[in-house]
């Protein structure tokens, strides 16, 4: 299974790529968007701006979307997550819309949220495959759908509630870090896995 991390420019993937590469997929970092969107699946790792990685995707833009359309398995984490919506508050450029809303910066005491905190109402099979109930955030946005029910687990930053998993046929989102997540975030990331290749 070849498996293209599309990189921002912005930061460290290696432990995402370790987590990938953990039952033998062969992991690709890509920057071109379109390329990327020719593999067998396609993560949106975590690390980085939303205007900046707005600007990378945008050259493949209308690729990214087609390939998600016509079922490419995605993992979108954290930053990844927020480019699966429309725009964001944090910086300019288009997200891939697949998930009709737009990201918020995050209200509470301390933002950004640095930390484990909790999942909540989680209903998705890769929950169910992998239940993590604690997993590390690192995020001053978050995503606000149009409609809730693409929202398949939830946490809370003080009274602030927000999506934790969003899902799209093949296409999962997640607001925090499974690769920094101790073994359940390990293993999610192992589930979405065997979940694409069937």
């Amino acid at each position: 299974m070849k498996v293209s991390v599309f990189d921002y420019g912005a930061g460290n993937l290696h432990s995402l790529i370790k987590t990938l590469a953990r039952d033998g997929a062969r992991v690709e970092i890509e920057t071109d968007p379109s390329a990327a969107a020719r593999a067998d699946v396609l993560v949106l790792p975590g690390v980085g701006a939303f205007g900046h990685a707005a600007a990378r995707l945008a050259p493949g833009l209308a690729d990214v979307r087609a390939a998600l359309a016509d079922g490419l398995p995605c993992l979108g984490i954290c930053l990844g997550m927020q480019l699966l919506f429309d725009a964001s508050d944090e910086g300019e450029g288009e997200g891939l819309g697949l998930f009709p809303g737009r990201v918020k910066r995050l209200e509470g005491g301390r933002v950004p949220q640095i930390g484990w905190n909790t999942i909540e109402d989680s209903d998705d099979p890769l929950l169910d495959a992998a239940p993590v109930a604690i997993a590390y955030y690192a995020n001053s946005y978050v995503c606000h759908p149009d409609d809730a029910s693409c929202v398949h687990a939830w946490s809370a930053h003080d009274a602030t509630r927000f999506p934790a998993l969003v899902r799209a046929r093949r296409t999962v989102g997640v607001q925090f870090h499974p690769e920094k997540s101790s073994t359940a975030g390990v293993e999610l990331v192992r589930a979405f896995l065997r979940e694409a290749a069937r």
